[in-house]
């Protein structure tokens, strides 16, 4: 198993077999049609990998859009918003290879819990009510009560300040610098615009 230090490097063929996957699909931020990079595949496999290994080109980072959720919604309240980012095809790419080798590295790992169904491959939130509603009947079934609590936290993660959320993870993890990398490549597109 590698550690989150010693991911293993992306090659062509692993981008290529994703470029195959890839619906032709382009965005007006895409500086080369997408039609074109999955004809020209080995070509650009090669390219996309090298680029995947090296730190992640600012290039890439692209701004996000806020969009009001709702028209009835009051439009001074950052909360009626959700962020829209518009990725190019590449960017795209990129950053489900960093998915890949991030996801399996959680999912290995002995903080993991188990129960976790949000971005989770073959786990859905049909997933987790099933398993909820199996614990309410196996309770049921053993004569034992059960109290259901459910908390919204809405945008959470954008109420926090990050160099707190980092500090208090610093002691139980060695995730930090993971998380510092993700920051860097999600966070500071949201704050761009």
């Amino acid at each position: 198993m590698h550690t989150i230090h010693s991911l293993p490097s992306v090659t062509p063929c692993e981008v290529s077999k994703l470029l195959h996957k890839s619906p032709p699909k382009s965005s007006s931020v895409d500086t080369i049609p997408t039609s074109f990079l999955l004809q020209c595949h080995e070509s650009f496999s090669v390219i996309i990998a090298h680029l995947a290994n090296l730190k992640f080109p600012t290039r890439f980072k692209t701004p996000v859009t806020p969009v009001l959720k709702n028209p009835s919604l009051h439009k001074s309240l950052p909360s009626s918003y959700r962020p829209i980012s518009n990725l190019n095809f590449i960017s795209k790419i990129l950053e489900r290879l960093f998915l890949h080798r991030i996801q399996s590295y959680i999912l290995a790992s002995p903080n993991f819990n188990q129960h976790q169904s949000a971005y989770r491959p073959g786990y859905s939130t049909e997933t987790a009510l099933v398993q909820l509603l199996d614990s309410i009947y196996h309770a049921a079934d053993n004569g034992k009560a059960t109290l259901l609590f459910s908390l919204d936290l809405i945008a959470a993660f954008d109420t926090i300040d990050h160099s707190i959320l980092l500090h208090r993870l610093k002691p139980y993890t060695n995730l930090v610098s993971t998380i510092s990398v993700l920051l860097n490549i999600f966070v500071i597109r949201f704050t761009l615009q």
